[in-house]
């Protein structure tokens, strides 16, 4: 076999426990467990497949560890171009009392810095998928498709620092026992119970009522989903100022020592692919706008949104304002490094809602591996067109 054909095959195994079978939570329904009958190959979702993928096909990145899960499992991310030289004079926050963000960015302020993590919930596999070929984007051209993506490899030649986490919550990942469900129509019952978790009688928690406990006391559930690590903690919406969980220390330690100017942090479950309006400063909604602006405008010309019009679409306005309930993960990296972090989400590839001229929209799996390479396309040209945090303010004039 062919070395490229052999490691694709390698990194699409099955790893995880057979369909009907599940030695942690015995009691998840057999249907449950039936994976779809064709799984591409370059669909890499796995805790296993992807750390093969990083040992095997990251070349030109670094692999390093960033930190442990609750249940003692590495964070590992991928790294590129140079970090910041040198260190700012005060915090964040001092920056913004001070007036001028570059006495926390340092002298290195011009450097853009690119971060992006997926699966801090554990049963959302698309972001994994995109993070993957994204990878392989990066150290290729190519996606595992072997298509180029000539326009998404010119974005990030500009950027001086690229920070790729495949899978934050490994824990929620390792516990949800497929690698690809079957497509499942517009009954999401089956990956709101992976994502949500069920209750001992097997009726989903569901959303938002999730949000209700935390931690989750897992002995209260027929399975606990892949939302909380092993501490039974949700960690886009942990305990920011309190006692933090491992992963989100990790992360604001990442974030600390790199100083990113823009978070993207890749979610499932929407309607249509969303960019999501997060509850950070006031200064940052002009530049989540036309962020907004430029990604759903290439989504809609791609055929991604509920029409083809980018006046509609691409129409900042459609998202409102967040509630209180917003405050999470996204607010706490913003207000601790001062990164512009924001929530993208696509649907599931196991079932969706959407409809277009009333009639049902089914992504396929293609569709949600192109709706995430153009989200991060359309992230990075912005920011190698914006210049990143110390061009959104403040900046002290002379």
């Amino acid at each position: 076999m062919h070395r490229r054909n052999l490691l694709t095959g390698m990194l699409c195994a099955p790893l995880l426990p057979a369909a009907g079978r599940s030695s942690q939570f015995p009691n998840i329904p057999a249907e449950y467990l039936r994976e779809a009958e064709q799984i591409p190959d370059f669909w890499v979702s796995t805790v296993q497949a992807v750390n093969r993928f990083l040992d095997e096909r990251v070349r030109s990145g670094k692999v390093a560890t960033i930190g442990n899960t609750a249940g003692k499992r590495q964070i590992r991310a991928v790294f590129y171009g140079r970090p910041r030289q040198g260190n700012g004079t005060t915090t964040f926050s001092g920056s913004l009392g001070f007036g001028d963000v570059r006495a926390y960015l340092g002298p290195d302020y011009e450097r853009r810095v690119y971060m992006a993590m997926a699966s801090v919930h554990g049963g959302e596999f698309e972001g994994i998928v995109g993070m993957v070929n994204l990878l392989s984007v990066l150290e290729t051209g190519k996606d595992l498709r072997g298509e180029p993506w000539p326009d998404l490899a010119a974005a990030a030649k500009p950027l001086d620092r690229l920070i790729i986490i495949p899978i934050t919550n490994v824990d929620g990942r390792m516990r949800v026992p497929l690698r690809m469900g079957r497509y499942r129509g517009s009954d999401e019952t089956i990956p709101e119970y992976f994502n949500t978790g069920g209750r001992t009688d097997g009726q989903n928690i569901g959303w938002p009522a999730c949000k209700q406990f935390i931690p989750l006391d897992f002995s209260r559930t027929q399975f606990p989903g892949g939302y909380p690590n092993d501490a039974g903690v949700n960690i886009q919406h942990d305990d920011f100022f309190g006692r933090r969980q491992p992963e989100t220390e990790a992360l604001f330690d990442l974030t600390r020592r790199e100083r990113p100017d823009l978070v993207l942090n890749m979610h499932s479950g929407a309607v249509f692919p969303l960019m999501c309006r997060p509850f950070v400063e006031p200064m940052l909604g002009p530049v989540f706008d036309e962020l907004f602006r430029r990604t759903h405008t290439r989504l809609a010309l791609e055929g991604l949104q509920q029409s083809g019009d980018p006046g509609i679409e691409a129409n900042p306005a459609r998202v409102k304002p967040p509630f209180s309930f917003a405050y999470d993960l996204d607010t706490a990296l913003n207000l601790h490094s001062g990164a512009l972090a924001v929530t993208y989400e696509v649907p599931f590839h196991s079932a969706t809602t959407a409809r277009r001229d009333d009639k049902p929209v089914i992504f396929s799996a293609t569709d949600l591996l192109r709706s995430e390479l153009l989200c991060h396309q359309e992230a990075m040209r912005f920011l190698a067109e914006k210049g990143g945090r110390y061009r959104w303010g403040p900046v002290r004039r002379p």
